[in-house]
């Protein structure tokens, strides 16, 4: 069986840029034939939309809404005109994850309680509502995938609170497989994906040489690109991965089975 993702319904998050993980994955998802849904994260002058509406518009997105996960109106609103668009949902896509750059230098102890709380709140807790949210839209066999990296296992230089909000995120992922598979065998899984320059990750110290570092140990002596992170998301959003619920699925060029 080859996949196929024709008649699918996929709501992504996180697009940013042509960088983004969520990028690479929204275009691997509508090259297997899904119907594709774009949210994007509103400011006040709207340059987020412009920019994102622009960049999907090769996606032919059906629906294309602002949700910000702090507002919990504006999460409703998205869900509200998807039920009432779409009908239901099959993939839901979570790649969204922010720390403020204070956080992610210096010591891990030196962490604001703002700054943990934030981090956790839209890296980690934002992706129990949405799929409380989606839990009513949910067809059978319905998918889930979130995006983590490796320094929520390990500890990873400026990596800082984002390592914990990406554990808590690994943990709600196991939760959330646990509770939706019974009713309608919705699966939740994780990518652990390897260091790849998006807008996201420039926050981080010492990208560039986290990337070299997997460049010169990982088994395929290289790191990934977006559209490898895609096709595992496509893969696990499709009937092949039916029996794959609540794992962390690693697309790091093998670099974690190394010893850093």
């Amino acid at each position: 069986m080859l996949l196929d993702l024709r008649g699918k319904k996929a709501l992504v998050t996180g697009i940013a840029n042509n960088r983004s993980i969520a990028w690479g994955i929204a275009r691997q998802l509508r090259a297997a034939g899904a119907e594709i849904g774009v949210t994007y994260l509103p400011d006040d002058r709207g340059r987020a939309e412009h920019k994102v509406r622009e960049l999907s518009a090769a996606l032919e997105p059906s629906l294309f809404l602002p949700m910000n996960v702090m507002d919990s109106e504006q999460m409703e609103q998205v869900f509200a005109q998807l039920g009432e668009q779409w009908g239901g949902l099959d993939v839901l896509i979570h790649c969204l994850a922010f720390a403020g750059r204070d956080e992610l230098i210096g010591d891990f102890s030196d962490t604001s309680p703002g700054g943990f709380r934030t981090a956790l709140d839209i890296s980690a807790y934002s992706i129990t509502p949405l799929c409380r949210l989606a839990k009513p839209l949910f067809n059978t066999g319905a998918s889930v995938v979130a995006l983590t990296y490796l320094g929520a296992e390990r500890a990873i230089p400026n990596y800082n609170v984002m390592g914990v909000a990406k554990a808590a995120l690994e943990a709600s992922v196991r939760y959330l497989a646990a509770e939706l598979g019974r009713d309608k065998e919705v699966r939740v899984n994780a990518i652990s994906a390897g260091p790849i320059r998006t807008l996201a990750s420039s926050a981080i110290g010492g990208i560039l040489e986290m990337i070299h570092n997997v460049e010169a140990k990982a088994p395929l002596g290289r790191t990934v690109t977006q559209l490898e992170v895609g096709n595992t998301a496509a893969f696990l959003a499709s009937p092949l991965a039916s029996g794959i619920t609540g794992q962390t699925i690693y697309v790091d060029a093998g670099y974690c089975i190394t010893g850093m």
